[in-house]
């Protein structure tokens, strides 16, 4: 028998903007043992909606069912697998580095430059740094500053946006 090719999904769902909306979509999640991998929410233009960010891994199939239960949930507008769309796709890393000395700080400061991050904040012993990315970029600055020594770290799910080709929008 042969094993469905399960891979990182993007989802994309707009929301009322109430209290237990979020709620019910992770209740979603947890019932049928679906696991999320990523989580960001915000809101929209719009206060009244927010836009809610997850990366979940799944086969097509199981993708399939989770957008169609997503859209049955009373407080969903919009539901949208956006992970073959042309899209802008990015997260936030905050991380406190080692910087104890000055050769970690040169390399630290080449890193930033590098990878177009910024020194958010500076101890006497310590750099912290902030740098906004697609996930392969965060991931690669990770591997690069780890052997400097993390003290602690920040990273948010990431945040999709379908690319404005064509009048496209958030509509199905």
């Amino acid at each position: 028998m042969d094993r469905k090719e399960e891979r990182k999904h993007v989802i994309s769902v707009l929301v009322e903007n109430q209290p237990g909306a979020l709620a019910r979509i992770i209740e979603l999640f947890s019932s049928r043992g679906y696991n999320i991998e990523s989580l960001n929410v915000g809101q929209t233009e719009d206060p009244t909606i927010s836009r809610i960010t997850m990366v979940a891994k799944g086969d097509e199939h199981t993708i399939e069912q989770i957008v169609k239960q997503l859209r049955r949930i009373i407080d969903v507008f919009k539901v949208r697998d956006l992970t073959d769309k042309k899209k802008l796709d990015r997260e936030l890393l905050i991380v406190r580095v080692n910087a104890e000395k000055s050769e970690k700080k040169e390399e630290i400061k080449r890193l930033v430059e590098i990878f177009g991050a910024q020194i958010v904040d500076v101890s006497h012993d310590t750099y912290t740094v902030e740098l906004t990315g697609d996930e392969d970029q965060v991931d690669a600055f990770l591997q690069l500053i780890k052997p400097l020594g993390i003290r602690e770290m920040a990273r948010t799910g990431r945040v999709a946006m379908v690319r404005a080709l064509q009048g496209d929008t958030f509509g199905d």
